[in-house]
């Protein structure tokens, strides 16, 4: 189950733009006509949802996977340096939590190009990736297998990515799902207020925003894009937390 919930809204988000054809056309606003109908301006709701996830889905992937190469880098070196370099990297961390995550993107998406909402969505997981990493990499580190190390001569960088690392990549991979769905909540958010993105722009928050007006004309203009978005929260959930005990499994 877990795996048609995450397969049919990807799918349908990276391939779906290949599958529309060039010579798009418009008819009556909300009309019956096509397989799922018009949508406000007379477009075909079909096409609109074929390409209105891909943008969705790759911003949230880079922005998620952008903050956990930081945020690892981050909270390993915070937690494998002196207390002194602990505090200086993790200090600026704690005001970037004071602001808020939503009001922080509909600013910068007012006022800066589409491309920084990867960049912003980055900065907001970073400080929480960056304590979760440092507070498992304090408790990893303190094992008497990394004592072990230390005792033979191995540097810190060496303890933290050859020991430290692999031994919270099931936090992390529980997390993941978590911090993934997070993304795809704000970028979705800030379309679905129609903060730096066009008003007829093919984007599924988009469309659940443009079309909820004629919710009782053509109900599948809003639930099509909606039920792909929540489809696909799911099954990245689903998935991800299931992807540690597939691990343990394997290895026994």
């Amino acid at each position: 189950m877990r795996f048609l919930l995450l397969g049919v809204p990807l799918s349908v988000a990276l391939l779906g733009p290949w599958l529309v054809p060039d010579d798009l056309v418009r008819g009556a606003p909300f009309a019956d006509s096509g397989l799922l109908g018009t949508d406000f301006v007379g477009r075909d709701v079909w096409h609109q949802v074929l390409l209105g996830g891909q943008g969705l889905v790759l911003t949230a992937v880079l922005a998620t996977g952008g903050a956990y190469l930081l945020g690892v880098a981050w909270g390993l070196a915070a937690a494998t340096t002196p207390r002194v370099v602990d505090e200086v990297l993790m200090r600026p961390l704690d005001i970037l939590m004071a602001v808020p995550s939503l009001l922080l993107l509909l600013v910068v998406a007012t006022l800066a190009p589409g491309g920084a909402l990867v960049w912003i969505v980055m900065l907001v997981h970073l400080p929480d990736i960056a304590r979760l990493v440092r507070a498992c990499a304090l408790e990893i580190g303190s094992r008497p297998a990394a004592e072990a190390m230390r005792m033979q001569g191995e540097n810190r960088w060496r303890i933290a990515t050859g020991f430290v690392a692999p031994a919270m990549a099931r936090v992390l991979a529980t997390d993941a799902g978590t911090r993934l769905t997070g993304s795809l909540y704000l970028i979705a958010a800030v379309s679905f207020l129609g903060v730096g993105v066009p008003p007829d722009s093919s984007d599924w928050a988009v469309m659940v925003d443009r079309n909820r007006g004629g919710l009782f004309l053509n109900a599948w203009a809003v639930l099509a894009p909606a039920l792909l978005i929540v489809m696909l929260a799911v099954g990245l959930n689903l998935t991800l937390d299931r992807m540690p005990e597939k691990a343990d499994h394997d290895r026994s």
